[in-house]
């Protein structure tokens, strides 16, 4: 009798096997923003990962800053079993030519060892469960793939977990196939296909089938299906009356166009993600079974109803009660 129950179980189990898989809801928080007090406002039973955004070598010994407002995000996540990586590189790390060169002499064969083990150890000092590499565009070079590679070694043999931001447009040709079978995932950056870099092109910067192309542009590279987390933007890019040279957050579109959580395009112009769309790109993770959602940035939301975060989790978990 007994063994006839454990088959039936076994057989309901193995009839539905992604039906409880838990999508990974990966936010991206910086650290410039005050973290004692938003760590309270979180949200965290919608979340998996936090990446606390950046850390970078303050010297070219490869040693790195730790913001000591972190902590206060850190305690937070883990007891609520959020898990958090540190994330490396940024937009400075592109932009700065001084870190850009420090990062290529790290990265090089000569000092790599040296650096990897100082960031394997640096992991492990501060509790971070993993190291998330947000190298991208004209910092990567040849030196990527076996940086990812010596990471890997370093860090998953200890349980930390290995992922990497980055996108098809913006130095994702430069990656190599070799470097994908090493993250644990990859937050694929499927947003700023326009931008305030280019005023003469507006228009959406983070389309629905910008996002597909994005997602099956890595996964044709080789990237497991499970391993594909599809990046999100909380903010828009201005154009026209509504240019400015930096983007504009969810959250304060949301307070100058009422309605706007409903919308992709306001004013003239502002082009961001709504709620429609927002749970259009959380249904084609669950359609195409792909390995969950990213956030930049969370501390940039809208509360209650207006809150993309809220949204996304809604999509992705359709057989929760509301």
């Amino acid at each position: 009798m007994k063994t006839l129950f454990l088959s039936s179980v076994i057989a309901l189990v193995l009839a539905v096997p992604h039906a409880h898989a838990r999508k990974k809801v990966v936010a991206y928080v910086p650290n410039w923003v005050n973290l004692e007090q938003f760590s309270k406002e979180i949200d965290y039973a919608k979340l998996t990962h936090i990446n606390i955004a950046f850390e970078n070598p303050v010297d070219d010994e490869g040693n790195l800053s730790f913001n000591k407002r972190n902590r206060a995000l850190m305690d937070r996540a883990k007891a609520e079993k959020v898990k958090v990586l540190v994330s490396i590189g940024g937009g400075s790390a592109s932009g700065d030519e001084v870190l850009k060169a420090r990062y290529f002499r790290l990265l090089s064969d000569e000092h790599r060892a040296g650096f990897v083990q100082k960031l394997a150890a640096y992991v492990e000092k501060h509790g971070f469960d993993g190291l998330d590499v947000d190298i991208e565009g004209p910092s990567i070079n040849e030196d990527y793939g076996k940086f990812i590679a010596d990471l890997a070694a370093a860090l998953q043999p200890k349980g930390k977990l290995l992922t990497a931001a980055l996108s098809k447009g913006y130095g994702g040709d430069r990656v190599p196939d070799s470097a994908l079978g090493y993250f644990d995932f990859l937050n694929i950056m499927a947003y700023d296909g326009a931008g305030f870099w280019n005023p003469d092109a507006p228009g959406q910067h983070s389309s629905l089938e910008f996002a597909k192309a994005s997602a099956k542009y890595w996964v044709g590279r080789g990237l497991p299906k499970s391993k594909a987390v599809l990046g999100v933007p909380f903010y828009g890019y201005g154009f026209g009356e509504a240019f400015r040279k930096r983007c504009y957050n969810y959250s304060e579109i949301l307070s100058i166009h009422p309605g706007a959580e409903n919308l992709d395009q306001v004013g003239n112009t502002i082009w961001y993600n709504g709620i429609p769309t927002i749970r259009e790109k959380a249904k084609h993770v669950v359609d195409e079974d792909l390995g969950g959602i990213m956030i930049w940035s969370l501390d940039t939301d809208g509360n209650g109803e207006k809150s993309l975060l809220a949204a996304l989790h809604a999509a992705l978990n359709p057989e929760e009660k509301k």
